[in-house]
């Protein structure tokens, strides 16, 4: 747990200290600092509760190239985000922004049974699910809803799709 923590704290850190132009607006450097560490508090949190690991874009792109045999979760909302660009080879499954504490088929694309169908029978399977950006919550419900589910190696990839576009890595789309 430990190791995930820490790497949560270095992804935040990373995000933070890479757009220096930020800077230029709004509040001063101690005011965006407080700001950086809620973040990083906020989703230190979320991996606690979740109980899941994360893992980087660039680790994932690897994966993908060397064929790793693993299942990749797009939780977006399919007309409006999914239809239009996702990573290859990403399924589908809708999850709602606000924590998810109770399983509502009304605010994800259906039910336990439909997400585990989607993710299959092999509970060690590596699964990883992303949503847009680091502050999107809706990947932390699918990796916690798939943890609670009994899959034991899911991660979370916290930069999402906005992370892949801006290392400028392939694409697709269902549209």
């Amino acid at each position: 747990m430990k190791r995930i923590v820490t790497f949560a704290v270095l992804v935040m850190a990373t995000v933070a200290f890479a757009s220096p132009a930020f800077a230029l607006f709004g509040n001063d450097k101690f005011e965006q600092e407080l700001e950086k560490e809620a973040a990083v508090v906020t989703y230190v949190g979320e991996i606690e509760r979740g109980d899941y690991k994360t893992v980087d874009t660039p680790t994932v792109k690897k994966w993908i190239d060397e064929g790793k045999d693993f299942v990749i979760v797009d939780t977006m909302p399919f007309k409006d985000s999914y239809a239009k660009e996702h990573i290859p080879g990403a399924l589908n499954f809708v999850f709602p922004i606000p924590e998810m504490t109770e399983w509502d088929a009304a605010e994800t694309s259906g039910s336990q049974e439909d997400f585990e169908k989607l993710l299959g029978p092999d509970k060690d399977k590596t699964i990883v699910i992303y949503c847009g950006f680091v502050k999107c919550t809706r990947s932390h419900n699918g990796a916690m809803w798939a943890r609670k589910m009994g899959y034991t190696d899911v991660y979370r990839l916290p930069g999402g799709i906005f992370a892949w576009k801006g290392a400028e890595y392939p694409i697709e789309s269902a549209e």
